[in-house]
């Protein structure tokens, strides 16, 4: 997307929003083990994604980052299989998407990202790096790690934090010193803004503003987004044991699908809903035809070269299929 395009991220986020609640449903139903809701940072995740350059960028993703895969135009079934635990990484392409499987561990992806641009920079391909994760994971020691290799090295490179309130039942206010993530930039010498996370145009303006000056040689830039998450961290979490009614409804009025919505017309609205609708039936359809892999796959990927073990194993569970 070259310019922000109100109707276009509307649209988007609502397709994040009502998959989300499809996945939770799946999740209740027992379809998937387990999922990590997006509810409420659907602008910081879409106005994000939105604004890169799929011929060139590349974007890392953590655990939450459904509104991301939205916004880049990734097979959804195929990311959702990760949650079905079919595959690990999921069944789409990440280097055709242009995502990279999703990553479980905190802070994880920040350090793939960030070796990512150091190629793009050797390569000279133009490309900027873009990776997720949230106030809680800005305080481990790979991310802390990375943004300074970033910064002696001048990497095309955004690190963008989520700010949801919550590293996990800790409030940020607890877990962060200096009670901001992007005033930590300047310790690494790189730009550090902090925006509305719940305003998608001024998500997506941020983040071409970060990949301009990226592309440029201007180095990498801390974007936080202080939004707010409105389900639980994870299907297991209950968030009424770390805070208030009233908080939840306080920011429920600031809702980022309302926000926008209150700018476009009833029309636009309607056929928004009627195309979330549409998407996520074909999704669900898809999600719950992928049928289980071959069990002999449990024997295919664990070592690059089996060990004998691993092959007295396979042989003795082949002898057993036949007995």
């Amino acid at each position: 997307m070259q310019e922000a395009d109100l109707p276009a991220l509307h649209r988007l986020m609502l397709v994040a929003r009502r998959l989300d609640d499809e996945a939770i449903a799946l999740q209740r139903q027992g379809v998937l083990p387990a999922y990590a809701p997006a509810k409420g940072q659907e602008a910081a995740q879409v106005g994000s994604a939105a604004a890169l350059d799929l011929g060139r960028d590349f974007a890392f993703p953590c655990y939450r980052e459904l509104g991301v895969a939205v916004a880049m135009g990734v097979d959804l079934a195929g990311y959702l299989a990760t949650h079905l635990n079919l595959w690990h990484g999921g069944l789409y392409d990440p280097l055709a998407s242009r995502l990279a499987p999703f990553n479980a561990v905190v802070g994880g992806p920040v350090t793939h990202a960030v070796g990512w641009a150091m190629g793009a920079k050797l390569d000279d391909t133009g490309g900027a790096a873009i990776t997720y994760f949230g106030d809680g994971a800005s305080s481990q020691g790979d991310v802390h790690e990375a943004m300074n290799f970033a910064g002696v090295y001048r990497l095309p490179v955004i690190f963008f934090c989520q700010n949801n309130g919550w590293a996990i039942s800790v409030p940020t206010a607890d877990q962060v010193a200096g009670g901001s993530v992007a005033a930590r930039a300047a310790g690494y010498g790189i730009e550090g803004v902090r925006v509305d996370g719940n305003d998608v145009t001024a998500v997506f303006e941020a983040t071409r503003a970060a990949l301009d000056r990226a592309r440029d040689g201007g180095g990498p830039t801390v974007i936080e987004a202080m939004t707010y998450r409105l389900g639980p961290h994870s299907t297991s979490d209950d968030p009424g044991r770390y805070r208030t009614l009233d908080d939840e409804r306080a920011w429920a009025g600031r809702d980022p699908l309302l926000r926008a919505a209150n700018q476009l017309t009833a029309e636009e609205v309607a056929a928004a809903e009627e195309h979330a609708a549409t998407v996520v039936s074909r999704v669900r359809d898809d999600l719950l035809a992928l049928g289980a892999p071959p069990a002999e796959e449990l024997f295919s990927f664990v070592y690059r070269e089996p060990t004998a073990a691993l092959l007295e194993q396979q042989r003795a569970w082949k002898e057993s299929l036949d007995a």
